[in-house]
């Protein structure tokens, strides 16, 4: 085996200086090893430069070091080392110690819980060990817990025995356990198989390996079949999510792209060509856009793929909003395709996208940048305490026209004197960072006027990382309808995230009750679905 390289870091003065040494006389070997990996690491770029796949975002990753959007590592990176902050206040309260990291048998939730009673004794009996009192039932038990491992999808084989009759012929079996011969797939099966794909991006190729090393036949093509049956029966959830986020008073919209191979094979007189209009047809992109909606605590997320961007999607939804409802607040970056065209909505752009131009130049601008980002840290520092005190949207909107407003005015100040008095060049990195947030100043700041406005569209940009694992995994969508059923399966499984629902036991009981769900979609949403069944129909503690 070979032995692993070692690194040598060496910089451009360092080899400016060994220059200088190899002209006035032989290099030593540490000179020598240090000429020789600046000159391999050229070689390797001059190759990595030649080849096709090579992209900017590949060579920067090899050259710079790992970077974060943190003010204070930012600026690190730049060479400005920032003071460590002060420690809190004399009087206030400490903050806990972390944990260890371990769980409790309390947090899990999701576990099947067998209770055990005692084996000698039951609430009334005389005590054993003083023999005059009695004992009592605890309000809590003592709790035990043992995990075991197990495959994603189990199977069991019923060995269902025959008898035949020696003089007739008559063949006699062993009747099955109730619902077993009904069908082969559990509907905790579909869910299982829709949740690792659709929520952990998990490819059904995978899962078929998987499965087959455990001993349990799964091909990719049964999954398919699996999950795409059982969209049908839980489509009316999707619908209803659709409804009520239509509904909602902040709307976060943005997209990723994403490949069906059935758009990008098909002909404008194709019939998957046909079903689109012009302006469609005549694009070549195509997206997975993400919708979250927020309302009274409640959070909705949805996903679209397709040819059609955020602000198409977005006012898609818009269409099933109530009529007389006020205007939402929207939350997106300043595209002007994440727009919903004609539908009129209260919009805000993302402050977190305008902070991140100034982080990508802080190298070259540090110091003009650091009064940027130190600057918003504040705005972003005091929306924390607003969330920490748990102000109303209203009381909120009170809070940051005190504090936040004065340090944005002093930001619009110095934006706008940077160009007045020339020190920063409208074509440079910096001067294209501030053009845009000048430009966009009016919507980035929507949150010093309109009560629950946020900041940023990090909410959506969450959500999103969904789509991307599963591009990241399955590189694609095959054809329309496995991306609508990819689409309906994210939507209902980041919801129950977002509200802190169970999915895998969510999709299961929809498919259960899908005659319910059917006639009253509402009553099956991820935060009171539980109020319709039976107690014993759920695994999770009541508590």
């Amino acid at each position: 085996m070979k032995p692993a390289r070692e690194v040598i870091e060496v910089n451009f003065k360092e080899l400016e200086g060994l220059l200088e040494r190899a002209r006035q006389g032989p290099l030593g070997e540490e000179d020598h090893a240090k000429l020789q990996a600046a000159v391999r690491v050229l070689s390797h770029l001059i190759e990595l430069i030649g080849e096709k796949d090579t992209t900017i975002s590949r060579l920067r990753a090899l050259l710079a070091k790992p970077s974060t959007e943190k003010t204070s590592k930012v600026l690190e990176q730049a060479g400005i080392q920032v003071p460590a902050k002060d420690g809190p206040p004399p009087n206030a309260p400490e903050k806990p110690k972390p944990g260890h990291g371990r769980n409790g048998a309390q947090a899990y939730g999701g576990a099947r819980r067998i209770p055990i009673a005692h084996a000698s004794l039951k609430p009334g009996d005389h005590c054993p060990e003083c023999r005059k009192g009695k004992v009592y039932e605890q309000k809590e038990p003592a709790l035990c817990l043992r995990v075991v491992g197990q495959a994603p999808l189990a199977a069991t084989v019923y060995e269902l025995e025959r008898l035949r009759c020696n003089l007739c012929g008559q063949t006699f079996e062993a009747e099955a356990p109730e619902d077993v011969g009904e069908k082969k797939y559990d509907e905790s099966a579909a869910a299982m198989i829709g949740l690792l794909k659709y929520g952990s991006g998990i490819p059904f190729y995978r899962l078929e390996g998987l499965e087959e090393n455990l001993g349990i036949p799964l091909p990719a093509s049964t999954q398919w079949e699996i999950v795409a049956e059982s969209a049908e029966l839980i489509r009316p959830a999707w619908g209803e999510l659709i409804r009520q986020a239509a509904q909602g008073e902040v709307l976060y919209n943005d997209d990723t792209a994403m490949k069906i191979l059935a758009l990008t094979r098909a002909s404008p007189h194709s019939p998957q060509g046909e079903r689109e209009t012009s302006s469609l047809r005549e694009r070549t992109g195509q997206f997975t856009s993400g919708i979250v909606s927020t309302r009274q605590g409640q959070r909705i997320a949805l996903f679209f793929t397709g040819r059609k961007h955020a602000g198409e999607n977005l006012a898609q939804v818009l269409a099933h909003r109530a009529a007389g409802r006020a205007a939402p607040i929207q939350m997106c970056d300043a595209l002007a395709r994440n727009l919903p065209g004609k539908l009129e909505t209260i919009v805000g752009n993302c402050l977190a996208h305008g902070r991140r131009h100034f982080v990508e130049v802080t190298p070259n601008f540090p110091q003009e940048c650091r009064f940027v980002l130190e600057t918003l840290g504040k705005v972003y520092s005091y929306d924390a305490q607003a969330a920490e005190q748990g102000l109303s949207p209203e009381a909120r909107l009170r809070f940051h026209h005190l504090h936040s407003a004065p340090v944005m005015e002093k930001l619009l100040a110095w934006l706008q004197g940077q160009f007045e008095e020339r020190k920063a060049e409208p074509n440079s990195g910096l001067g294209t960072a501030m053009t845009y947030l000048l430009r966009h100043w009016e919507r980035l700041t929507l949150f010093l006027r309109q009560a629950g406005a946020p900041l940023d569209s990090n909410l959506v940009e969450r959500a999103l990382k969904k789509a991307i694992l599963h591009r990241k995994n399955s590189l694609f969508y095959k054809t329309e309808n496995g991306a609508e059923v990819g689409d309906l399966f994210m939507s209902l499984i980041y919801t129950c995230e977002l509200n802190h629902a169970n999915p895998f036991e969510y999709l299961t009981e929809l498919q259960k009750h899908a005659e319910e769900l059917a006639k009253n979609p509402a009553a099956w949403m991820p935060w009171n679905y539980h109020q319709i069944l039976p107690p014993a129909t759920t695994n999770q503690n009541p508590a």
